[in-house]
């Protein structure tokens, strides 16, 4: 890229929202530069997470995280069917592993219908058993829409369809600078100031910026002069690891098993998930971290043992090895119940053009093309 250049819509980070708005809105035909830090797209939270595709159980009722997952869900089936991106309709069983659960179960599954996220039921003991004859469950909450894509893939195909209507990327490029004109000769109002991996600095011009930097976008919201703490869009971050199970253990399950979410923090639990070429997988936890980092701790295996034998009982410790980690913006502190996904045109706080995208997090892979939809629709001409 030039040391001064413009472009219509600058998008500042290229994870699988930020690829998803670049292809919404160049499809659109606006002009579309993609700013990213890293040498390449999804290097970060989108491609260090379950690769699950969400149906929309957990989400708050009328919550934008709840209506973009549903929406979205059925976008990511769509783009899957016709760009050939690997994917599966799995199916997903969330499990209640004792009546004293059961209560919750049911309460989940009532949410689960108010958000649309299929045809939910609840299945008893001999219906867990007769789908996984190696969960043991009182009962079990049946979701058909839940699955998993190879994020890469949907992430490919989002910038293959952003390229193709003209937009570009700009890799190993920082953010370092980002305030408003208010030259009239111009339709180019937002001044970015970026720095490569090598020190070299050059400024791109745009009429409109979204802000879909991942764990970085409060740190982008305050350079454009935002005071994100008192907006509450300082986020926090959340590390997850994930361990392997040994193929010598054969196929665990045919479904997603996941057990009941924790009732306060909002965490989904330690759950079984396989990818497309057959693996199964452990994980996440959640561990509360200053910085992020990425590495796991082989001697957490007894704790993930322990947490899938309460309804997975054959998996012993030896099975299991330190896989991988991702971590997570979150809005909320620890203890706190989730928030609600940011998806703000800033105009109201003195910054018209600026669409900020905070806390974007699970199921962010699920509704990223639903949000992209969002932001092409708060910006004018959208």
């Amino acid at each position: 890229m030039p040391a001064d250049a413009h472009t219509e819509i600058a998008v500042i980070g290229a994870g699988a929202v930020g690829l998803a708005c670049a292809a919404a809105l160049a499809r659109r035909g606006h002009g579309v530069v993609v700013l990213e830090r890293h040498d390449g797209p999804g290097r970060e939270t989108s491609s260090r997470n379950s690769g699950v595709i969400h149906a929309g159980l957990y989400y708050e009722p009328g919550s934008i995280k709840a209506a973009t997952c549903v929406e979205g869900r059925e976008r990511i089936y769509a783009r899957c069917a016709r760009d050939a991106v690997p994917h599966r309709k799995t199916g997903k069983l969330v499990v209640a592993v004792d009546e004293a659960e059961r209560a919750r179960l049911e309460a989940l599954a009532e949410r689960a219908l108010a958000n649309g996220a299929g045809a939910i039921e609840i299945l008893e003991r001999e219906e867990v058993e007769a789908r996984e004859p190696r969960v043991r469950a009182c009962a079990a909450l049946w979701s058909p829409e839940s699955g998993i894509v190879d994020a890469h893939g949907l992430m490919d195909s989002y910038r293959a369809e952003a390229s193709a209507h003209g937009a570009t990327f700009a890799f190993h490029t920082r953010v370092v600078g980002l305030e408003r004109e208010t030259r009239e000769a111009t339709d180019a109002i937002w001044r970015i100031e970026t720095r490569s991996d090598r020190d070299e600095r050059f400024v791109l011009r745009a009429r409109a910026v979204i802000d879909a930097a991942g764990l970085e976008a409060d740190r982008v919201a305050a350079l454009a002069g935002l005071d994100v703490d008192a907006l509450g869009w300082r986020q926090r971050f959340c590390k997850g690891d994930y361990f392997s199970v040994a193929p010598s253990l054969g196929a665990l399950t045919r479904h997603l098993v996941y057990p009941l979410p924790h009732a306060v923090a909002g965490h989904l639990g330690v759950h079984v998930t396989m990818d497309l070429g057959g693996r199964y997988v452990l994980g996440p936890d959640a561990e509360d971290v200053g910085t992020p980092r990425y590495d796991v701790d082989p001697d957490k295996a007894p704790l993930f043992g322990a947490a899938v034998r309460r309804y997975l009982p054959d998996v012993p410790d030896s099975a299991l090895t330190a896989d991988r980690a991702g971590v997570r913006p979150r809005l909320a502190r620890p203890g706190e119940p989730p928030r609600d996904f940011v998806i703000a045109e800033c105009s109201a706080l003195g910054a018209p053009g600026l669409v900020c995208l905070i806390g974007i997090e699970s199921p962010g892979l699920t509704a990223s093309e639903a949000i992209a939809e969002r932001v092409a629709g708060l910006l004018v001409g959208g």
